[in-house]
């Protein structure tokens, strides 16, 4: 039986070919998109050439402000037939029975140890569906991204982030970094978009101004408790952990440094509040282990550079 997701997306696809887009055929069914770096479908079609990129730049004010605080806020990524059909892929990608789910690095239908605080998260979506394959490149993304790495862009990894109505969980306080020091140096951006208004009352993200200043800290369970991680802190760091909470509308999106400390509450709300997140980094970031960078994924050395099918160069700047 079909869901109301695979209606909603087959829908929004009929349209958009009503209206002379065409969708291109994508091999076979579940085919690992990541072979592919270059938009696949039509999220991207309104952009006509991608070649003005001039009116997605910050302004000298905002990469100010993120120099400054380690993020910014309330950037439009997305209209509202994008926020669509991601949120029609996600609905189906929240399945745990969806053919492609082999193809995520990691996947939680629930990553909290507690039922009744629900945190969806999973890696890898780019890799199973074109919405969110193509969301990689693009520009209203690609271009501030670049300017706040100060160069050319290269994917690390996506996120998915749901927290249901009425028992969504939390997302302890952590910096980005404490988790990715198999990678080096640190020139990591990570970017959260809204799939959904994002408020104070369903759980919305909170971040603490100049904490991108501080050290590296030890990395905590990540849908443990909110404040667990705070109350470890050093007292001279408990002085200046002043979070502010950014409220944003769908489709709208934050920026935020590697070693920026956030994190978000519960969601008691009667609505879900759904998220996705692109991480990337500059251009000639190493790899800083010999294991595996992300579950599924070949080996590059330790002291080589990242790149290759699982890592794609994806704005040059």
């Amino acid at each position: 039986m079909l869901s109301f997701g695979h209606l909603r997306l087959w829908g929004y696809y009929a349209q958009r070919r009503a209206e002379g887009f065409r969708y291109p055929e994508i091999c076979e069914m579940n085919e690992d998109l990541s072979k592919y770096h270059r938009p696949m479908g039509t999220l991207l079609a309104h952009i006509a050439d991608g070649k003005d990129l001039e009116h997605y730049r910050l302004s000298d004010e905002q990469v100010e402000f993120f120099r400054e605080n380690g993020y910014l806020k309330g950037i439009r990524l997305l209209n509202d037939d994008q926020v669509d059909v991601l949120r029609a892929e996600l609905e189906q990608l929240m399945n745990p029975e969806h053919p492609g789910r082999h193809l995520f690095h990691e996947y939680h239908s629930n990553e909290s140890t507690d039922a009744d605080r629900v945190l969806f998260h999973a890696l890898g979506a780019w890799r199973v569906l074109p919405g969110f394959h193509d969301l990689l490149w693009n520009p209203a993304f690609l271009v501030p991204a670049s300017q706040l790495l100060g160069g050319p862009v290269r994917f690390w990894h996506d996120q998915l982030f749901c927290k249901p109505a009425r028992h969504g969980g939390v997302v302890a306080w952590h910096q980005d970094y404490s988790y990715w020091t198999r990678t080096t140096p640190l020139a990591h951006l990570t970017c959260w978009i809204g799939l959904d208004d994002s408020t104070r009352e369903n759980g919305c993200l909170h971040y603490v101004p100049g904490s991108h200043k501080w050290p590296d800290l030890p990395k905590p369970v990540l849908a443990g408790g909110l404040e667990e991680s705070r109350s470890s802190l050093p007292e001279a760091l408990q002085e200046k952990f002043k979070p502010v909470a950014v409220e944003m509308k769908k489709g709208e999106g934050s920026f935020h440094h590697a070693r920026t400390m956030h994190g978000s509450g519960a969601n008691d709300t009667p609505r879900p509040r759904r998220a996705t997140v692109i991480n990337v980094f500059l251009d000639g970031v190493m790899s800083n282990s010999n294991e595996p960078l992300l579950e599924g994924v070949p080996v590059i050395p330790k002291g080589e550079k990242m790149g290759g099918q699982f890592f794609p160069l994806l704005f040059k700047g």
